[in-house]
């Protein structure tokens, strides 16, 4: 197949839920990992078409939405001093932090620009010598190689008006940290097509094999998503837990060597909150030793944290690990919706709570 109409053909669609159904005999719960997965699953209908035994649960696979509250006000913090130019991707502008959002920052006068690529921001910090240039650095491995070039080629040239606010997280702790949790009902995983492209399905091996876990690798549209389920479903009725890769068109076992040499130069791993969850020991990226010059929490003296409460009656956090679904939150779709959300989760183009209010209510 080369073409996004040929992946969501229904006749096909309906041989995968036969399929499905044929070798369900008892019930399973699923988790996919990505929010551009769940986006899909809530688009289509998925979950509504599956035999009644399977029940899928939406994982923390929206980087914007795990990204701290702490960490967003500290992005406030920075957009607002004068001679800073702030750039980010257009998904972070709308997130929520302790008072206001970058949005808001920005209708108050401040320099915040949103950007297609990290490495637009060269050109800003050569065009503007006088200005600060600040990236927003955040997303899974999916987007960290960026990330790293832009880090790496301001090295380069030498532009020290420039700097990153990193928020990168790694997506292996938190599958382990949800496996682990007594609360998690996860039988099995969707892992993330995308991240799998740059870090191959190998890292997922050793969560198999220890957790016991079934892991399909899978893409992002309906018929990957069917045929990633099918996957899984048999696997948990054989007994099996591998790591299995549904995305073969587009991942490999070792996984994009080149992008992955360049992340371990220019960061190194490190332990990360998560909005909602918390800490995950060794979930996250910062700036190796070399290129400290250029994080902007140093730069700006913002590197410790001040703890803030996420509002009371979000449970976005509870969404994030798949024990909850938006619908259960007295919140959403009233006291929460797009244009006044209390969590990211409602904001964000891969957010749970936004694919349920746009596609599910």
């Amino acid at each position: 197949m080369k073409y996004i109409d040929e992946y969501r053909d229904g006749e096909a669609a309906q041989q995968y839920l036969t399929a499905i159904k044929a070798i369900t005999t008892r019930p399973w719960t699923i988790m996919e990992v990505c929010g551009g997965q769940t986006h899909a699953i809530v688009r289509f209908g998925i979950a509504d078409l599956l035999p009644d035994d399977i029940h899928l649960v939406h994982g923390p696979g929206c980087p914007v939405c795990v990204t701290p509250l702490e960490m967003i006000d500290k992005a406030i913090a920075i957009s607002s001093l004068p001679d800073v130019i702030f750039c980010s991707f257009g998904d972070m502008l709308r997130v929520p932090g302790s008072a206001q959002d970058l949005q808001s920052v920005r209708a108050q006068g401040g320099d915040v620009r949103y950007i297609y690529s990290p490495l637009d921001c060269l050109k800003i910090a050569r065009d503007n010598p006088d200005k600060h240039i600040v990236f927003f650095a955040v997303g899974f491995e999916t987007t960290a190689p960026g990330n790293a070039m832009l880090v790496y080629q301001a090295a380069q040239e030498g532009l020290n008006n420039l700097s990153v606010l990193v928020s990168h997280v790694l997506v292996p702790p938190a599958i382990q940290t949800i496996i682990s949790s007594p609360q998690s009902r996860v039988q099995g995983f969707l892992a993330a097509g995308h991240v799998c492209a740059i870090m191959g399905t190998q890292e997922y091996t050793p969560l198999a094999h220890q957790y016991q876990v079934p892991i399909v690798v899978t893409g992002f549209e309906p018929l990957d998503i069917l045929q990633g389920l099918y996957m899984c479903i048999k696997q948990l009725e054989e007994g099996r837990c591998q790591v299995e890769n549904q995305y073969a068109r587009v991942v490999t076992e070792q996984g994009n060597t080149a992008a992955q040499n360049l992340i371990a130069q220019v960061f190194r791993i490190t332990s990360r909150k998560w909005r909602g969850i918390g800490d995950i020991p060794q979930s996250g990226l910062s700036l190796s030793p070399q290129y400290a010059g250029f994080d902007a929490e140093q730069r700006f003296g913002m590197a410790a944290d001040t703890p803030v409460e996420e509002p009371e009656e979000c449970i976005s956090g509870l969404i994030l690990q798949g024990l909850k679904k938006p619908k259960q939150c007295t919140a959403f779709g009233k006291a929460c919706t797009p244009e006044h959300p209390l969590g990211a989760t409602m904001v964000s183009g891969e957010g749970t709570c936004a694919a349920y209010f746009k596609y599910s209510t």
